[in-house]
Formats: C-alpha cells, structure tokens, sequence
C-alpha cells in the first residue's frame, strides 16, 4: 500500500494562496524538486483546517481534522498515504489509504482537502497521480491560452462587435472552469 507508486508522483504541501479573482483559497501541491505544482481550489473552513495545522496553532478542543485523526489513533490504524487519484469534470478526487488495528488496507473516498489536512496531521506522504497532473496542465493552458486570446483579440473590439459576440454565446460559455 505505502512505498513507491509508479503511476503517482509524491508532492507536498507548498503553501495556501487566494485566487485573485474569485478570492477562494487554493492550496498548492509541489514535488520535492519544485518542478510541478497542482493548484487545487478549496473552501475557506478547509483552508483554516490547513493552516492552523502549517503553522502549529493547537485550539483548545479538537478540530474536525485533529478529531479524525484522533479517533484513528485510538482505534489503532494509520493513515498511510492520500493520493489525489483523478480530475473529472474540473473536480479532483481523493481518496486516503489506512491500515487498521489488525493489518488490513482500507480506502476512504475523501475530498482532497479533508485528505491533505489528514496527511499534515498524521504526517503522511501525499500522492498526486501523474494524469491528474497532466490534466490539470492542459486545463490551465487552455485557460491562460484563452485569456490571452481574449487580451489579444477583444481589446479594441466596438461595442456592436460585443454585442455580436454575447449574442451569439450560450450559458455554458460562461461556466467557471477549474
């Protein structure tokens, strides 16, 4: 279950940031040699949970995440690994890996936030499969290809042109990717 896994790559976490423009927190997944980066966007409870943890604040009373990892400890099993196993639909999936009392291998289906705050409290490897990586580069290319045609194209377009072009574009056009 744990070791090396050929079709993953590990990563770590690299720092939480804000979107710029919807500002939702995104955590940033990195290789040890800082050569890839996964940006995943999360909610603003998931990236406290994150944080807190990053930065060694301890509550007074348990956390959602430090109660998972709690309630594993006291049942004896471990938290082996997370892997981020797929992007569909522009939502990434997770799953975390945990080997019970009495040696068994469990799979939990999970958000990759709820994973990669599991992974920081129990100190657990965080795996990133390679199409996952693949597929989030080709969608961040697609975007920024996109916005640089827009940059480049729609600068000096007149107001008819505008018109024009909203007319003749449907709702999913304007559907938030990522």
């Amino acid at each position: 279950m744990a070791g090396p896994k050929e079709d993953f790559i590990l990563m770590m976490v690299g720092g939480l940031t804000l979107d710029p423009t919807t500002k939702m927190p995104i955590v940033v997944l990195k290789d040890p040699d800082n050569k890839l980066n996964l940006p995943i966007w999360i909610g603003p409870l998931e990236a406290a949970s994150m944080a807190t943890e990053l930065e060694g604040i301890r509550p007074a009373r348990p956390m959602t995440h430090d109660l998972l990892r709690n309630l594993l400890g006291d049942l004896g099993a471990t938290v082996e690994a997370v892997e981020i196993t797929e992007l569909r639909e522009n939502t990434y999936y997770a799953r975390i890996e945990v080997r019970t009392r009495e040696g068994s291998a469990v799979q939990v289906d999970s958000r990759p936030s709820d994973a990669i705050s599991i992974a920081l409290r129990t100190k657990s490897p965080i795996y990133v499969a390679k199409a996952v990586l693949e597929s989030s580069s080709e969608l961040r290319e697609s975007a920024e290809q996109a916005v640089s045609v827009a940059d480049q194209n729609l600068a000096g377009v007149s107001r008819d042109k505008w018109s024009e072009i909203l007319e003749k574009m449907s709702p999913e056009d304007f559907k938030y990717k990522m």
